[in-house]
């Protein structure tokens, strides 16, 4: 049924250097339900993706970040990529989107080094989530409660390490999707 998440609109944040699987897989699952995913980044035009340490595609840019408005999004994807996340994680505009994100208790699914900008906005302390195992101490001396597991669910948040847990994470952020329509849909 495509239509089930056709009200659903998704901010994917990201830059130069991301997973390109960490994006395109979770902008798939999400768009074969009806759903749209808008690039919001620090770039222009476009944004390159990376297989590994390779590049791979470039991928147009929807909105500058500095333009959204959180107010028109349901969610965020945030995909890894070290060079993603380390270049993303100092940009203020991403920063203030999340932060907004998170104080409206909408859903945030994170990836790999996607983890990154969440602790530089200052938002991961009390929450439990995991990562690519090498942001463990950067998350534990963040406040974190950080778990070695495929997919973790912490209220409005999702969070995998890896492209290998690519299934997991889309199952969760489809369900969490879901709930979200039909609380919406009652309320």
């Amino acid at each position: 049924m495509a239509s089930e998440l056709e009200n659903v609109r998704v901010a994917a944040i990201m830059t130069d250097g991301f997973e390109q699987v960490e994006f395109t897989s979770p902008r798939d699952a999400l768009m074969e339900k009806g759903a749209t995913v808008d690039i919001l980044s620090p770039n222009k035009d476009q944004v390159q993706g990376f297989k590994h340490h390779d590049k791979a595609d470039t991928f147009p840019v929807d909105m500058e970040i500095e333009q959204a408005d959180p107010a028109d999004y349901d969610a965020v994807l945030l995909p890894g990529g070290v060079i993603n996340g380390d270049a993303l994680r100092m940009n203020q505009a991403a920063q203030m989107f999340l932060k907004q994100m998170d104080d409206d208790n909408k859903p945030i699914f994170v990836i790999c080094h996607g983890g990154w900008i969440l602790i530089s906005s200052g938002l991961v302390p009390g929450r439990t989530i995991t990562s690519w195992p090498t942001l463990q101490d950067d998350m534990k001396n963040a406040g974190a409660k950080w778990v070695d597991q495929p997919v973790v669910v912490d209220d409005n948040w999702v969070s995998s390490r890896k492209p290998d847990d690519l299934p997991d994470f889309n199952r969760e952020i489809m369900r969490i999707l879901a709930e979200a329509e039909v609380s919406a849909e009652t309320a």
